[in-house]
């Protein structure tokens, strides 16, 4: 086939690609089969989709994928010359709009605004897309007899959840005040959750869930988000300054884990029943994630500071009914579908930094 993925993409992306296609994934329920991706112009909605146009290069899946973008302008510059490939199909909308593409046999919904600067200058946005966005996906996956649809939620449902335990299974549930404008995202992720739990009892459509940890991998440079800000300090050779102590601990997880995990929960997960994703390797504290990133390229001379001295001091913790529990997600029955992670925290950074510095220099 003509427009190749591995000649379309840069080396290090090539590498996570061919991970995802080659992980423990049940691809044969998706051969000679259409896909629709929303969001598909997104970090993680890229990799999934060419990934799955990978599959049909290496191993003849023959999977015609239908990329749900709402810039064809920005699709085009991610894309580049995959868009020439006969299996692959852009269509350009908003997903708050009915989706107008070809029926598919199975739906990944992972359009969203997902930045905090999103939720401040546009929350009507970010929640129309897990509303409007979620019953358009719905509506077109009834329509298109849809074999599985897979809505991407977030660790965000949870909420606030004070104790004493260490981290939130899938049965947790915590406090939001759905009166505050920045919880926009939150609340819509909840919102499309009930949604797909409703289709699924009114008409009987396979819905599944998954909320994932905190996904990382190389975003871009100009990404906002805290550890995107460190994988790029890495990629520029830059001190990092933490404005606070970075006491708080997340789970994280890798794109290539999180896009494989996607796929299980699509095929082998149960109807409407929620599965986190996280990988307990990756586990840490913001302080340790730059930690991390400073520690994994010693060459490049990086240091950790703190603009408060004080914050310099390990924070500790002691348990507590009143403290709020870290958002480290208990990924037990995803691990149970046969997913295993393979990517920790500072193979992760690695990738990432060396990802950015191969756009980089081919930029420059």
């Amino acid at each position: 086939m003509a427009f190749k993925v591995k000649d379309c993409v840069k080396p290090g992306v090539y590498a996570d690609l061919e991970e995802i296609a080659s992980s423990g994934v049940p691809f044969e329920k998706l051969k000679n089969s259409t896909v629709l991706i929303t969001g598909a112009g997104g970090f993680i909605g890229f990799h999934l989709t060419a990934a799955l146009l990978l599959r049909n290069d290496k191993y003849g899946d023959n999977i015609r994928v239908e990329a749900l973008v709402r810039n064809k302008e920005r699709a085009k510059k991610k894309f580049g010359e995959l868009l020439n490939r006969g299996d692959l199909t852009l269509c350009v909308q908003d997903v708050t709009k009915p989706i107008d593409a070809e029926p598919a046999d199975y739906v990944i919904h992972a359009a969203s605004q997902a930045s905090n600067i999103q939720f401040e200058t546009d929350p009507v946005g970010t929640i129309s897309a897990n509303l409007s966005g979620t019953a358009n996906v719905l509506d077109f996956a009834l329509k298109s007899k849809s074999k599985s649809t897979l809505v991407v939620s977030s660790l965000k449902v949870y909420g606030v959840i004070y104790g004493e335990k260490n981290a939130i299974s899938e049965s947790d549930n915590g406090y939001i005040d759905f009166t505050d404008y920045k919880n926009c995202y939150a609340m819509g992720k909840r919102a499309s959750e009930t949604l797909a739990a409703s289709y699924h009892n009114e008409y009987g459509l396979r819905v599944t869930l998954a909320r994932p940890s905190y996904i990382y991998g190389a975003s871009s440079l100009e990404d906002d988000r805290v550890w995107a800000q460190f994988i790029a300090n890495a990629v520029r050779g830059e001190d990092i300054l933490l404005k606070s102590n970075g006491a708080a601990k997340r789970s994280f997880c890798y794109v290539t884990d999180t896009a494989a995990a996607l796929l299980f929960i699509l095929l082998k997960g149960e109807p409407v029943t929620p599965y986190n994703i996280a990988n307990k390797a990756s586990d840490v504290t913001i302080r340790g994630f730059a930690k991390k990133a400073c520690e994994v390229f010693p060459e490049k001379g990086m240091k950790l500071a703190f603009a408060d001295p004080a914050d310099e001091k390990e924070p500790e913790e002691a348990p507590s009914p009143l403290r709020t529990v870290p958002e480290i997600l208990d990924s037990s029955r995803l691990l149970a579908l046969g997913w295993k992670p393979g990517v920790d925290l500072a193979e992760g950074i690695r990738r990432s930094v060396r990802i950015l510095e191969e756009q980089e220099k081919q930029n420059s």
